[in-house]
């Protein structure tokens, strides 16, 4: 661009403007509802703080509006990964609108489920599918995990709802004889990593593991260990905070990440379960 030197003054002049930008993005309306389909994760990043580094925590919530285009819905910087943290995230992103969710995909950090139990009323948690088999590999021999893997993968190449739980059943008595721990570890696990299930069968592969989120986490990464340790919490935020702007506006102008015609499908999906204990009376009216 033919720029030799910059000012501390202009320099400053920059940010000052780039933190603008990016506060006015982390603390926009989330008026786009509702946000059927939900994402979160955590990064962990170094900062500067009292002369020392230490790692912090950035957590990041993606999301499905009602146009079928992905957002960026928040970005919070804490001390830790714990459930007051995640509690405060989620609370200031229902009181800036967020509504409508009714999927919230993620790991299995005992904060964060709390935190979307808390919050999301009504909202079904989904296990990462890739965040589960990393933890059931931990609780498998090692000599067993081959097989084991390759049952479990075949749990999600089924056609149909059905099917995923028979085939289910099927890993789960495969196990029991030889490993009955493991088989265990599955049970227990049933509900939260067959969540996606109970949505069309044309978005499961977008709402049954967080590598969405990786994709995006991946690209953050690319952009902050160019920088290392950040020497504060607000130089992360300007940095990480305008890159998710970025993709937050490629998003928008993009393609839809999910049609219409499957989020109301989803959306008609779990009013209709939700309601199908309800006596006839009660039922909401369903529009064509």
């Amino acid at each position: 661009l033919g720029i030799t030197r910059l000012s501390k003054s202009q320099v400053s002049v920059m940010a000052r403007d780039l933190d603008e930008h990016v506060a006015s993005f982390r603390t926009r309306p989330l008026d786009q509802g509702p946000y059927t389909f939900v994402a979160a994760d955590a990064l962990v990043l170094k900062v500067r703080e009292g002369g020392r580094v230490v790692n912090v925590h950035a957590l990041v919530a993606t999301g499905v509006n009602a146009d079928g285009h992905r957002e960026i819905l928040g970005l919070q910087v804490t001390s830790a990964e714990d459930g007051a943290g995640w509690l405060a995230f989620f609370r200031d992103l229902t009181a800036r609108g967020l509504t409508g969710v009714r999927l919230v995909t993620s790991d299995a950090h005992r904060g964060l489920v709390d935190a979307i139990g808390a919050t999301l009323p009504g909202a079904t948690w989904q296990r990462c599918r890739t965040h589960y088999a990393a933890n059931l590999m931990s609780a498998t021999p090692k000599a067993s995990w081959p097989w084991v893997r390759t049952l479990l993968h075949s749990v999600y190449d089924q056609p149909d709802t059905t099917s995923v739980h028979a085939q289910y059943d099927r890993l789960i008595d495969t196990v029991h004889p030889k490993l009955p721990a493991v088989a265990q570890h599955l049970e227990a696990a049933r509900d939260d990593v067959l969540a996606f299930t109970g949505f069309p069968k044309e978005i499961w592969r977008q709402i049954w593991s967080n590598n969405p989120q990786e994709r995006l986490n991946r690209e953050i990464r690319r952009r902050t260990d160019v920088v290392g340790i950040f020497p504060d919490r607000n130089a992360l935020i300007r940095l990480v905070g305008a890159v998710l702007a970025e993709q937050h506006d490629e998003w928008t102008e993009g393609r839809r990440y999910l049609g219409l015609d499957v989020l109301a499908k989803s959306r008609l999906t779990l009013i209709t379960t939700d309601t199908k204990d309800t006596p006839p009376h009660d039922l909401p009216a369903l529009s064509a």
